[in-house]
């Protein structure tokens, strides 16, 4: 790795030039911000692990992109990008000082120039884009995570599968999201909580709908069987955060055989049907530490994809999400691009569905030039239940942004305009 070094010098009104700067990952934060001010940073160490690219954090003060930054001037746009991200992304530097921005780069990079921002980055997404995009269409669906979030059953998923039948929703996948699992890591055996994964799968398929399934293929939770009889199938001295009441792990997939069980449960999953994977939390694949095999945390992650691509099958869809957005280009069929839609219910917590379909609309705006050049975009699902304030706003933006489309409430819960509304998001 590079140390940063000095690569451009860009004379700028500095009150009325602006920084654009790229987020490592699905979660992380993205936009164009004034010179004078800083973007945003971690919080806490958790957020620096679970939401940026914590190996290589921002200074301070001013912007760090990666993989893309840009500069808006009188002059017009220049953007600054790694032309490699499948094998190397640079973190790179702006830094105002007086009527000056600086730019610096801890590795190569390519330069483009526009006359607006959503030109040049469209120019950056052309350089980028995988030669086989469109291969695999990409379904409209129904998602189980923002009608029960962690507590889906059995019978919750059959009662969204009848309702889409006597709506006739043009749903042509049926995902169930994280709940299922008894712990994160076990994705084969379900909770007793849940019911019979089997018998699910199988109903979907019966309806003449496909199966889908989240998973966290990296993530090994601390209480999962693979922590206890597994620890060499771990990324030595990586910690992946905190969540679901225990530690997370990163699984090794450069060790045979953790690749050899990632590989055997994603045919397990196609065996019964699965063609639609969310595969959440990658960011744990590209977690530097010690593996079996010296790679670099960014070649470990991509041959772990592929790993889960031999697996579910070449006609299987793909969509990452907490993922490194650059380096799964030509590994995924859709990206989800910005923050969950809505914030999992939590005891004393208050929430504001209003803020955070500003919030996403806003990210999702800024990372549009990817849509259908790297993958295509995931905003988030849509929710339009009654009790969601700004549910047309959200619902015209979905329709209009024309990415995945996914609706992931209650059906029974929707009033007639609801249903409209996910009707016509759907039809899109």
């Amino acid at each position: 790795m590079m140390r940063f070094r000095n690569i451009a010098q860009i004379p700028v009104d500095s009150t009325r030039a602006r920084v654009y700067e790229e987020g490592w990952q699905s979660w992380s934060p993205v936009g164009s911000y004034p010179a004078t001010a800083t973007s945003p940073r971690p919080p806490d160490s958790r957020a620096a692990t679970m939401g940026w690219r914590a190996a290589k954090l921002p200074p301070p003060t001013d912007f760090q992109g990666e993989g893309v930054l840009a500069v808006e001037a009188e002059a017009g746009v220049c953007v600054w990008y790694g032309p490699n991200p499948s094998q190397e992304v640079p973190s790179i530097r702006a830094r105002l000082a007086g009527d000056t921005i600086v730019i610096a780069a801890d590795a190569a990079t390519d330069e483009v120039d526009a006359e607006t921002l959503d030109e040049a980055l469209a120019r950056v997404g052309d350089a980028l884009a995988p030669a086989d995009l469109g291969r695999r269409a990409i379904p409209r669906g129904w998602c189980s995570w923002y009608g029960y979030f962690g507590h889906v059953t059995e019978s919750d998923v059959l009662e969204n599968l009848a309702t889409a039948d006597r709506l006739a929703l043009p749903l042509e996948v049926i995902q169930l999201d994280d709940g299922y699992e008894p712990v994160v890591g076990q994705w084969l055996d379900p909770s007793p909580r849940f019911g019979s994964l089997a018998y699910v799968l199988a109903a979907i398929s019966a309806r003449g709908r496909t199966p889908g399934l989240w998973t966290a293929p990296f993530l090994v939770g601390s209480e999962s069987r693979i922590a206890r009889r597994h620890s060499d199938w771990l990324v030595g001295g990586a910690h992946a955060g905190r969540h679901w009441g225990q530690e997370l792990y990163a699984l090794d997939v450069t060790q045979p055989a953790a690749a050899e069980h990632l590989e055997h449960v994603y045919r397990s999953l196609a065996e019964q049907g699965v063609r639609y994977h969310k595969l959440d939390f990658l960011y744990a694949g590209a977690i530097p530490g010690r593996r079996f095999v010296d790679a670099d945390p960014i070649a470990a992650y991509r041959e772990g994809l592929r790993v889960v691509r031999r697996g579910a099958g070449d006609d299987a869809v793909l969509v990452g999400c907490g993922a490194p957005l650059l380096p799964s280009v030509g590994l995924v069929d859709a990206m989800r691009i910005g923050p969950d839609i809505l914030a999992e219910p939590r005891p004393g917590a208050s929430t504001n569905a209003s803020r955070s379909i500003a919030h996403a609309i806003d990210v999702a705006s800024a990372r549009a030039w990817m849509n259908g050049r790297l993958w295509v975009n995931d905003p988030d699902c849509l929710v339009v239940r009654p009790e969601i304030a700004d549910r047309d706003r959200w619902a015209a933006f979905v329709t209009g942004y024309r990415g995945l489309a996914v609706s992931s409430d209650r059906l029974v819960e929707l009033d007639p305009h609801g249903v409209e509304l996910t009707r016509q998001a759907l039809a899109v």
